[in-house]
């Protein structure tokens, strides 16, 4: 029994590689079934995702060259093109390498979580179709465990390491509840649809997305349940919004202090919060000077997160020494586990020999031998048949006057010194 794991990531190949050797679940389970017969592998579990695609393995062998050849088949690729791209571990690497997946420590944004999830929706569909048994199907429970430790008792989930992630976060430590403010998103690229998912995650459920296409805002609405606007309508929804973030790729700013300071009167000065996140400004920077209002540029989170990638830098040694010493704990497990293999192993063995020898005695019983003679002889042989083997070593031991082994042999076989 051995353990492997081989695959490439963002780490290795490009997205025009890494979205040609992605499974759906269904290529999983055909895929799986093949790897299984074609390379007598015991455990499989498949990992696909838009970063990554990974396999694990456990196997009585296996090589790169094997991983290769298989990923390339499976998808219909040269392996000599794939192969640059292909990393493979195998036993206590292997094992190291998922606890860091597991973590957020392979990941291309240090510590993010949603890698876990997947980690656990790959193992359900392993488990669901009988892909795992005992030994991976304890890996993977003992790295769903370490990475719920190393979130829990290191930093290495709570500094925000993005733009959008650090706007979400400041506006948490204004508002208490997030599901009591409105939010309007200003913009609906890249960058506000991973704030819509941060603030979403964060409570958030009163949203509306204004954009100049209403069209592409309708896209990234219907993924948060938010509503809709145009840029025009901006002023009237700045009465009601708590929060607002904003990234277009407009020349000229879109809010200015006039505008923020007829809301806020309206608003009765209550709180807003509102961060500027685009190149150029699409918020004047004179509406910092109005009462109640927290504006906050992208000069300004860059510096929270530069700031937060120490810390996260500094969680991540933590956690490197955590799983360390689940690694050996695993190892630890693993051992015991092949121990009483060995134990069943030897006891079958012994009850085999047995066995036969009673059968041929019981054959002789009834072909009229002497019973005596029988007894005598299964008596012999049982004992001839499992003094062997420790006879053996301890003639090999003897030999090479090998005192220690010799002593230890003695001790455990129980034979007792002149």
């Amino acid at each position: 029994m051995a353990l492997f794991s081989f695959g490439i990531s963002y780490k290795t190949a490009p997205v025009s590689i890494r979205e040609k050797v992605a499974f759906s679940t269904e290529q999983i389970v055909e895929s799986v079934f093949e790897l299984k017969q074609q390379y007598a592998v015991n455990e499989a579990v498949v990992v696909s995702t838009c970063n990554r695609t990974e396999v694990y393995l456990n196997a009585p062998q296996y090589s790169k060259q094997s991983a290769i050849d298989w990923l390339a088949a499976t998808h219909g690729l040269n392996a000599k093109s794939l192969a640059e791209h292909v990393y493979f571990y195998h036993d206590d690497a292997a094992i190291t390498h998922l606890m860091r997946v597991a973590c957020g420590l392979d990941s291309m944004v240090l510590g993010e979580p949603q890698i876990l999830g997947q980690l656990k929706q790959s193992y359900a569909v392993a488990e669901q179709h009988s892909f795992v048994g005992g030994i991976l199907s304890r890996l993977f429970q003992s790295s769903f465990s370490i990475a719920k430790d190393v979130r829990t008792n290191t930093e290495i989930g709570e500094a925000a390491v993005s733009v959008a992630f650090a706007a979400v976060s400041l506006s948490k430590h204004i508002f208490d509840d997030l599901s009591k403010v409105n939010v309007l998103l200003v913009g609906a690229g890249e960058t506000i649809e991973l704030v819509a998912r941060h603030i979403a995650e964060a409570g958030a459920d009163k949203i509306t997305v204004a954009n100049r296409s209403i069209q592409r805002a309708a896209l990234l609405a219907e993924s948060f349940n938010a509503k809709t606007a145009t840029l025009s309508q901006i002023p009237e929804l700045l009465v009601n919004a708590d929060i607002v973030v904003s990234s277009t790729a407009s020349t000229l700013p879109l809010i200015g202090k006039g505008m923020v300071e007829s809301a806020m009167h309206q608003r009765r000065n209550r709180p807003m919060f509102m961060v500027d996140i685009a190149v150029p400004r699409d918020i004047e920077t004179q509406v910092n000077d109005v009462d109640n209002v927290y504006l906050y540029t992208v000069d300004d989170l860059q510096g929270i997160v530069q700031k937060n990638q120490q810390k996260r830098l500094k969680a991540a040694e933590q956690a490197e020494q955590m799983i360390k010493a689940d690694v050996e704990k695993f190892n630890l497990w693993l051992a015991s586990r092949q121990s009483v293999d060995y134990v069943r192993n030897y006891r079958s063995q012994a009850d085999e020999i047995k066995q036969q020898l009673l059968n041929r005695a019981l054959n002789q019983l009834s072909q009229g031998v002497d019973a005596d003679k029988v007894v005598t002889e299964l008596a012999s042989k049982l004992t001839n048949q499992l003094v062997h083997p420790p006879t053996m070593a301890l003639r090999q031991a003897a030999t090479a006057e090998d005192k220690t082994n010799i002593e230890f042999l003695a001790e455990h076989l129980g034979i007792e010194s002149e």
